[in-house]
């Protein structure tokens, strides 16, 4: 009775931090494994920070960490550690995980020496294939997973493009045709899906053009290389190629890349030739995003514009044309008091030429109106009769001299 309490306390402190994982090692044989973090730390060598970029329930962008024993490797869905020797894939069970497991399952036992020559009846019946082999033998076991993976990621995102194309074109071809806001509103939710994929292949781009600007992260991933330069430290090389034990655990493969470290320890074209192929493609893909997210805000943009805004601007356009008819209506009226003005002091001019006129006749009468004696108006009577009629003539001339050069200077119309 206490044993079965002992075995009950023991299942209910069980840890619960154990995860799902897949090991999938240089012959393509696949192991499923649940096992903790601790466990996953003890096995490949890197510490809890680089576990803690592939939990699940976190949430870190798109990472590829070099490590000394292992590559830690973030991708989307894609969580896994790579080492010289074997693949650490976590949650196999995901539906978008499976197609990668048996993707790695299938291209990672090419090269390997246990696949080829064994048995004395079938190395001359597969000299061919050994031969085409030979020439995939010369890419490192870390890269043959890393290409799977990347090669993975790229087709993922690239068929979540096209998918989002495919229903982005007939969505603006109908909102082309009718303008309505359940077309806007299909619109509007592709740009936001297409936004949210962008920022995501973004994000793998940047972390491949790093990859690409640093040649030392990229040395950092060879990890054969990194093993055979350990081991040559205390063993010598010629031993080390020939050792069966180290070579058992080693693919011939990684052995063949290994012996390119004699002559340079930083070359990493290898790698930077893997790497530029699926940038150039991730960077195809995020084109193809950004022009269609351009095609979709374009018309979202307009046709709101035309569909909300359209009445607002015809009403402001109504108060425009109203304002000018007002505007206009005011300087009629003020051109036709100016007219009334000119014609006032057309006549104010008039009148005062008239009354200066009569002024120069007044003038006239009042000299001779003085009570001053003099002779010479003794005896004639005839001069009243010349002095009023001389002066009359000179106040109309005197009018229609002012009149006509008035006239002559354009004071006075016609």
């Amino acid at each position: 009775m206490a044993h079965n309490s002992v075995n009950v306390v023991a299942t209910k402190t069980k840890p619960q931090s154990s995860r799902s994982w897949v090991s999938i090692v240089a012959t393509g044989e696949s192991e499923a494994l649940d096992v903790d973090k601790y466990a996953i730390m003890h096995r490949v060598q890197i510490h809890a920070r680089d576990l803690r970029i592939l939990d699940p329930n976190l949430s870190y962008p798109s990472t590829i960490l070099g490590r000394e024993r292992a590559i830690v490797l973030n991708l989307e869905h894609i969580k896994a550690i790579i080492t010289s020797e074997e693949v650490l894939l976590r949650d196999p069970s995901d539906e978008h995980v499976i197609p990668v497991v048996k993707e790695l399952e299938r291209r990672l036992p090419v090269g390997n020496e246990e696949h080829h020559g064994q048995g004395d009846g079938k190395e001359s019946s597969n000299a061919h294939n050994d031969a085409d082999a030979g020439e995939e033998d010369e890419s490192p076991f870390e890269f043959r997973a890393l290409e799977v993976f990347l090669e993975a990621i790229c087709s993922f995102l690239a068929a979540r493009t096209t998918e989002l194309e495919t229903a982005a074109y007939p969505a603006l071809d109908e909102l082309t045709s009718k303008i309505s806001s359940r077309n806007l509103d299909r619109v509007r939710k592709l740009k936001s899906a297409m936004t949210r994929l962008t920022a995501r292949v973004q994000k793998v781009r940047d972390e491949l053009e790093q990859l690409l600007d640093d040649d030392d992260d990229m040395a950092d991933l060879y990890l054969s290389r990194k093993l055979f330069s350990a081991s040559s430290a205390s063993t010598s090389p010629n031993y080390y190629l020939t050792s069966p034990t180290i070579g058992s655990k080693i693919s011939r493969a990684s052995r063949a890349s290994l012996a390119t470290v004699r002559g340079d320890e930083n070359d990493v074209e290898e790698l930077e030739m893997l790497l530029e192929a699926y940038f150039m493609q991730i960077d195809s893909t995020l084109n193809r995003l950004t022009t269609v997210i351009f095609l979709l805000l374009h018309c979202v943009f307009f046709y709101s514009l035309k569909t909300f805004l359209l009445p607002a601007l015809n009403f402001y356009l109504f108060l425009v044309q109203l304002r000018e008819y007002i505007d206009d209506t005011e300087d009629y009226i003020n051109i036709q008091l100016d007219n009334h003005r000119n014609q006032l002091i057309q006549l104010e001019l008039v009148l005062s030429s008239g009354t200066v006129c009569s002024s120069f006749y007044s003038l006239v009468a009042g000299i001779f109106g003085m009570n001053i004696p003099y002779t010479w108006n003794n005896d004639h009577g005839y001069m009243f009769k010349y002095v009023v009629i001389g002066t009359g003539m000179c106040c109309v001339i005197l009018f229609v001299f002012i009149m006509s050069h008035a006239r002559y200077k354009g004071l006075v119309g016609s």
